[in-house]
């Protein structure tokens, strides 16, 4: 009976030991961004490079709600676009005391600008919408838009 040498990895993804491959590697020598070299490349590499801002995002019956935390972002730092299906959250979060690199012993915080896109579950009704900040907490609230409402009329005579 054939035995078959090759991991239980190797034969369920069906990869190749790289001992058996017989191609060559290929070498990329530049990145999809990588601009031509006449190009200010400079500029580009010290470019600050944008946060992605974390979210919590549900729904009740009828509401859609974002939750977003945003301690230290000044309210004209803070901008919120709203479409029908799409939310973007957009800031800044500026250093307050600047501290010498070498002084840090733990770093973790994000300081600078930062963005998320969330797509919605459903169609929203942008000129409903509120936004409410409390102790750093962003919060959203969208109502829904409700396809089932009949909206009735009047005909006027003129």
């Amino acid at each position: 009976m054939f035995k078959d040498k090759r991991s239980f990895f190797e034969r369920i993804t069906g990869s190749v030991p790289y001992e058996e491959t017989e191609e060559e590697a290929v070498v990329i020598t530049s990145s999809p961004k990588a601009k031509p070299a006449d190009s200010n490349w400079l500029a580009e590499e010290n470019a600050e490079e944008e946060g992605e801002l974390t979210v919590d995002v549900y729904q009740t019956s009828t509401e859609v709600v974002i939750q977003a935390m945003v301690a230290g972002v000044k309210p004209e730092d803070l901008s919120i676009s709203i479409t029908r299906e799409m939310v973007t959250l957009r800031g800044r979060r500026e250093r307050v005391n600047e501290v010498a690199e070498s002084d840090y012993l733990h770093r973790e915080l994000y300081w600078g600008g930062f963005s998320r896109t969330i797509m919605l579950p459903t169609e929203v009704e942008t000129d409903q919408a509120e936004a409410i900040e409390r102790h750093g907490l962003l919060t959203l609230r969208l109502p829904k838009t409700d396809k089932e409402r009949v909206q009735k009329i009047k005909v006027k005579s003129i």
